[in-house]
């Protein structure tokens, strides 16, 4: 701590030094120097004008020039760019963004979830994690702390947590089973949340709620995280670096230093603007409603209180990564039947196809999972199962090359598969890329599976009993 400490990387502020100047040389009836913030004296402080941090950290913070929120922003994004390489030129104008959410969480109703995804380690996720904490507000970093400690340390916050190797928790292949840490990553995702325990001994036992309102960021292999969480999250998808990709060196000393301007810049700026974002009700790109609409509003909307290229940076990132959870592979099981069945009738051109038929299909494909579901193959119960919640019902339906009905499945009417695909599946596309409804769509251009020897065999044959 010195009479000279500035803001590293951000021109100092000319009435602000003069200002410090003004107090130094101040003091008391016997000689000793007074504190620049408090007017009490300096003591054995090593500072000629603070008596201690706290008073020269309020006495910076206080006096500070606050930077164009645009300016600051991108000194953030430019700085967490030096250390990754990211798959997307979105991803980094999005982390400046949430980082900077950090400061006004507890002004806003919904902090929306950070996931850092890899199909592989050594993709940087926690890399990012690294460099976020010094980024965001009263960072809290671990990789397995106890649900009891994340409630009370919530509880006594403001913190923002960051997450790392989270699939080792909620991975079931490795006895992951934490439903009271899903809960409250799920409940803290909303400020008014809160977690009800029973506290102290049997004789003096009471119920307290406790707030669970936190901005989270969540590192892991992909596939192992619940998707209650995911859909309240903004996730990147990491990859490893190629031989040409740079990333700067990560020295934690130099960046925690490097950082810290960034950082107070970063809060400073917020403080300002604070009433104005969390109040705004800002336009959303097209197409981003309901959830999605809700977890970027208030990047979105700081990012409108920037100024200048921001707004429609945020956008873009916006529709960027909704599009991409739309579409995200490792969608679950129940998605992909919908998707894999969409394809099928798509293929064959059918508005309705034999349960027999479909079965025979779906368990021959060499890439989904039907032939293999704990260790047997989907069957007319199971597939009738997965299909119950979506409201579709098997039906009689009638098809050439039968004399008679036959338990099936049809697209439109009660019961049909239409309204599913519609309200749980990204629209197809035509080859212009027009969105087409789930009951005009074109064949697709990458077939679910060549069923033509399938379906003359099942035509020929009666099927047995079926769901």
């Amino acid at each position: 701590m010195t009479s000279t400490d500035t803001h590293a990387g951000i021109s100092p502020d000319t009435d602000a030094v003069a200002a410090i100047d003004a107090v130094i040389g101040e003091q008391s009836p016997d000689g000793e120097r007074l504190c620049a913030k408090c007017g009490r004296p300096c003591g054995d402080s090593p500072s000629d004008d603070f008596c201690s941090e706290n008073c020269q950290s309020l006495w910076r913070t206080e006096n500070a020039a606050v930077l164009p929120g645009h300016e600051v922003l991108d000194r953030v994004r430019d700085f967490v760019a030096r250390f990754n390489a990211f798959p997307s030129a979105h991803c980094a104008p999005m982390l400046a963004l949430w980082y900077a959410h950090t400061h006004a969480a507890d002004h806003f109703y919904v902090t929306p979830r950070l996931i850092l995804s890899s199909v592989e380690p050594g993709s940087g996720k926690t890399r990012v994690l690294e460099v976020a904490q010094f980024l965001v507000r009263a960072p809290e970093m671990t990789m397995s702390a106890t649900t009891a400690a994340l409630f009370r340390m919530v509880n006594d916050g403001p913190i923002t947590i960051l997450f790392d190797e989270v699939d080792a928790i909620f991975n079931a292949k490795t006895g992951g089973n934490n439903e009271d840490l899903r809960g409250l990553l799920n409940a803290g995702y909303k400020r008014s949340a809160t977690v009800a325990r029973c506290v102290g001994d049997a004789k003096a036992m009471k119920v307290q709620r406790f707030p669970v309102y936190a901005p989270v960021a969540l590192a892991g292999i992909a596939g192992g995280m619940p998707d209650t969480i995911t859909t309240r999250a903004i996730t990147v998808h990491m990859q490893r670096r190629t031989e040409d990709e740079e990333v700067a060196e990560f020295w934690e000393e130099d960046v925690e230093r490097e950082a810290a301007p960034l950082r107070e810049a970063l809060a400073a700026w917020i403080s300002t603007v604070t009433a104005k974002v969390s109040q705004g009700r800002p336009p959303m790109p097209a197409g981003v409603r309901d959830r999605s609409a809700e977890i970027w509003r208030p990047l979105i909307a700081i990012a409108d209180a920037a100024g200048d290229h921001w707004p429609d940076t945020a956008r873009a990132a916006c529709s960027h990564f909704v599009t991409s959870a739309s579409t995200n592979t490792s969608r679950g099981t129940r998605t992909q039947l919908l998707s894999d069945l969409r394809d099928l009738f798509q293929h064959r051109q059918a508005d309705r196809l034999a349960t027999s038929e479909i079965l025979a299909t779906l368990t021959s494909l060499e890439e989904a999972p039907w032939g293999d579901l704990n260790g047997k193959p989907l069957d007319a119960r199971r597939l009738s199962t997965e299909l119950r919640p979506y409201g579709v019902r098997s039906k009689d339906v009638r098809l050439p090359g039968f004399t008679a009905p036959v338990k099936g499945y049809r697209v439109d009417g009660p019961g049909g598969l239409a309204d599913a695909w519609n309200r749980y599946l990204p629209k197809p596309s035509t080859p212009d890329g027009a969105a087409t409804s789930a009951t005009s769509a074109t064949p697709q251009v990458n077939p679910v599976a060549d069923t033509e020897t399938a379906a003359a065999t099942t035509r020929d044959t009666p099927p047995g009993p079926s769901g």
